[in-house]
């Protein structure tokens, strides 16, 4: 356990210190804002989605603390050519790891380096960091003008 935590603590400082794929996209056909209200995390997905569904890029931008802004780089990374409900599926699974118990065993090698947000499960109210950048990428998809909200 404590390597798993040695790794979720490098690779979130990793992808703070310098985020993947930070930006405004001139491509993007799809884009919406996202709020924390209990930190004050704000950041904004960008996505071009090509016209069978896939995700052929995504960049996003805004302020927020390590963990939001770590999950929104993992999470562009991840999301990069992958089709509309394969990402709907990844949602609820990256959802579940962040949310299951504390002290159960986390094991979905399909989330690649995402898995290391299981160390979150460890700090409930940081669920809502992880998961910002995840609940504005399905704003994005859905191509909503609303803000979305880790609520």
């Amino acid at each position: 356990m404590e390597d798993l935590r040695e790794l979720y603590q490098s690779v979130i400082l990793d992808h703070n210190k310098s985020p993947r794929n930070f930006g405004m996209l001139d491509s993007a056909n799809r884009q919406a804002d996202g709020f924390n209200p209990i930190c004050g995390d704000k950041l904004t997905v960008y996505l071009d989605v090509d016209d069978k569904g896939v995700v052929s890029n995504a960049t996003f931008d805004g302020e927020g603390c390590a963990i939001s802004t770590a999950s929104a780089s993992l999470m562009t990374e991840f999301v990069k050519g992958k089709a509309l409900p394969e990402i709907a599926d990844a949602f609820d699974r990256f959802h579940d790891l962040v949310t299951g118990p504390a002290n159960e065993s986390v094991s979905d090698p399909g989330l690649g380096k995402l898995a290391v947000f299981s160390g979150v499960r460890e700090f409930p109210v940081r669920v809502k960091c992880a998961t910002l950048s995840w609940h504005t990428l399905n704003a994005a998809i859905e191509n909503s003008s609303e803000t979305a909200k880790t609520e």
